[in-house]
């Protein structure tokens, strides 16, 4: 047998074994979570792309539950920061601080670690604290890394940023920037559960609750399940269909769809492609498989593209939104 064929057993075989995983994880999440299955499903999808994930969704729907109950079931080191008007950028990556030798009298500066040295860490209602403190997690969503002073610091891995958002509440707020904006890979849309699940929320929440979620996995196996996501083949006809998807939101293109000329005023960039194939790989394994399809990637579309497409004046004035265009493009490109 060559090591060629070893690899891709051994790749078959952790395909299963991720898929198992998930199985276990959802049942553990079920302890504390009700409906969310879409949710949830992004949220993993993101972890194994090795991405990060922007919450959106009115408050008290356990936003933060759901981050703080998948730490609990992945064994990772756990950070959470409330972000408010007054917060500085150094109160996240942490800070020099000058110590005193007491024997010899001599000083010297010490980095104090801020929350951001973690696994996983939840940005509270991002949009409350200003761009300059927004931008203090840009280095580390991007490169993994932070910059204080003279020093860079390498984060912890896996490391992943889950930030939540209010869609309805804009006094006080900071819009995020674009520039932002594109580093989160999923922009994951929180709606209300169903009747039934809002019983199952009332009698969970109101009673006496007697089981914790407990851990599954922990940050080795995420990273086995990192590398494995890129192993994932990737067909020549699935590559293309994405580069269609992606380059059919801009309207600068001769070929461009007429609705997107008319309502789109900047359309999706490179990041966009390079998630919905992350996110397509991702998906396929943790479902079992180990071929991405078009299925899976128009799975992760909707939530990959929906903070990369900024429309116009004559959108807000036809009442028509990114997801309306999403869906518009998903159904005009054929695989």
């Amino acid at each position: 047998m060559s090591q060629t064929e070893a690899q891709d057993q051994n790749d078959v075989a952790l395909v299963k074994e991720c898929s198992e995983a998930r199985t276990k994880l959802l049942a553990e999440l079920r302890k504390s979570i009700v409906g969310m299955q879409e949710v949830i499903d992004d949220v993993l999808t993101a972890l194994l792309a090795n991405g990060h994930i922007l919450l959106v969704g009115v408050p008290g729907l356990a936003k933060t539950l759901l981050v703080s109950s998948v730490a609990q079931v992945l064994d990772l080191k756990f950070k959470r920061v409330q972000f408010t008007p007054d917060l500085m950028p150094g109160d996240i990556t942490g800070t020099e601080v000058i110590e005193e030798n007491v024997s010899t009298g001599g000083r010297s500066f010490r980095f104090i670690e801020g929350p951001i040295f973690c696994n996983l860490l939840l940005a509270d209602e991002i949009n409350r604290t200003p761009p300059k403190t927004q931008a203090a997690l840009l280095q580390a969503m991007q490169e993994r890394q932070v910059s204080v002073g003279n020093q860079t610091y390498d984060m912890a891995s896996p490391f992943m940023v889950l930030a939540t958002q209010n869609p309805i509440e804009l006094e006080g707020t900071y819009p995020l920037p674009e520039a932002q904006l594109d580093r989160f890979m999923f922009n994951t849309f929180v709606d209300y559960t169903t009747d039934e699940e809002f019983g199952q929320v009332i009698d969970m929440t109101t009673g006496e609750q007697t089981e914790q979620p407990q851990p599954v996995l922990g940050g080795e196996d995420i990273l086995r399940y990192q590398q494995l996501v890129r192993r994932v083949p990737l067909a020549p006809h699935v590559r293309d269909y994405i580069l269609r998807l992606t380059v059919a939101t801009r309207p600068q293109r001769e070929d461009a769809p007429q609705y997107i000329r008319d309502y789109v005023s900047w359309g999706c960039g490179p990041r966009a492609g390079q998630f919905l194939a992350l996110g397509a790989k991702a998906r396929t394994v943790l479902q079992g498989e180990f071929n991405a399809s078009a299925e899976d990637v128009r799975a992760v579309a909707r939530s990959v593209l929906r903070h990369r497409i900024f429309t116009n004046f004559n959108a807000q004035a036809d009442g028509v939104d990114a997801m309306e265009l999403i869906d518009r493009v998903l159904q005009d490109v054929k695989e």
